[in-house]
């Protein structure tokens, strides 16, 4: 799970977050503010998002089958698929619906235990800040030179993008919420509540949203990164100088790979030279991107015209 990064940064926030629910939960029975129940029911969201993570990331561990020649890699693409349906449903949703009813019905924070949102909205924003800290210095371990933005949208490994989007997600919607319920604390006005609990609504569907899109494209099946296509052009090549027909890479996983490409060989190799070329070729690759798992090489005569015939397939 990117190492041991992503899995360290997923117990981290699952450990948050279960903490933080609970505190939100007694907030919300104190004072029935619609701000405090949305971020309880998000931290709830969050925590089960956790555990679909370290689920996911148990399930693509297991052997290949012959029903499964290539493994069980994509199970974490599918999980962080069921964190932005659970993210959009049970948080955003929910948020939303919530901040109608207390537009319906409004009714002030009251009596003694006023302070108690406060209290726990500040010290869930300090337990969700040591956990956003923990997430970016794992992403901070495999990002590279990419921008935050780059790297969510391009990482093969989903854990660390979606907890890094869900512990920004959940601090600004603690301040969403921080905003309401001082406003409605301020001014005894409700309505303030229920914005509050609105904007977490709002918040939650678009990060939903964005991970949902960047996890559709893992599961339909994206290419190796263009520094591991150079790398496997190079191994490919080799001392000889192979001429490369054409190259395709799949990832079945976030760390497995599959490499078919097709490449040249001279009229007057034999099939022993041929075979020996392709051996080599695999060793190379391998030791330029260990996460090729799966390679199929294809020896063919190079013609200009079925190499473009190739490149379009």
């Amino acid at each position: 799970m990117a190492g041991s990064g992503g899995t360290k940064a997923v117990i981290a926030a699952l450990i948050a977050n279960l903490t933080i629910a609970v505190f939100k939960f007694v907030a919300f029975i104190l004072t029935a503010s619609s701000s405090m129940l949305a971020e309880a029911i998000h931290s709830v969201a969050d925590s089960g998002n956790q555990v679909l993570l370290l689920v996911g990331g148990k399930k693509a561990k297991r052997r290949a089958s012959p029903q499964h020649p290539f493994g069980y890699g994509r199970e974490r693409y599918i999980y962080s698929f069921l964190v932005a349906i659970v993210l959009f449903s049970v948080g955003g949703l929910f948020a939303l619906y919530e901040a109608y009813q207390k537009l319906q019905h409004p009714h002030p924070i009251e009596g003694f235990w006023w302070w108690v949102p406060l209290a726990v909205l500040v010290g869930a924003i300090v337990a969700e800040s040591f956990s956003f800290r923990t997430a970016i210095v794992e992403s901070n371990r495999v990002r590279g030179d990419k921008s935050w933005a780059e790297f969510v949208r391009k990482a093969k490994s989903p854990e660390l993008p979606v907890i890094l989007l869900e512990d920004l997600g959940a601090l600004l919607g603690l301040t969403f919420a921080l905003f309401g319920v001082s406003l409605t604390l301020i001014t005894g006005n409700s309505v303030w509540d229920a914005v509050g609990t609105a904007m977490i609504g709002v918040l939650l569907v678009i990060i939903a949203i964005v991970l949902a899109m960047e996890t559709k494209s893992l599961l339909l099946g994206e290419s190796a990164t263009k520094e591991d296509v150079q790398k496997i052009e190079q191994a490919l090549r080799g001392p000889s100088g192979t001429e490369i027909i054409h190259l395709k890479t799949l990832h079945l996983g976030p760390e497995e790979l599959l490499v078919a490409a097709k490449i040249a060989i001279s009229h007057s190799n034999s099939g022993e030279d041929v075979a020996g070329e392709i051996d080599s070729a695999e060793q190379r690759i391998r030791e330029a991107v260990p996460i090729a798992r799966v390679i199929y090489l294809e020896p063919d005569i190079y013609s200009t015209k079925a190499a473009a015939s190739d490149e379009t397939r």
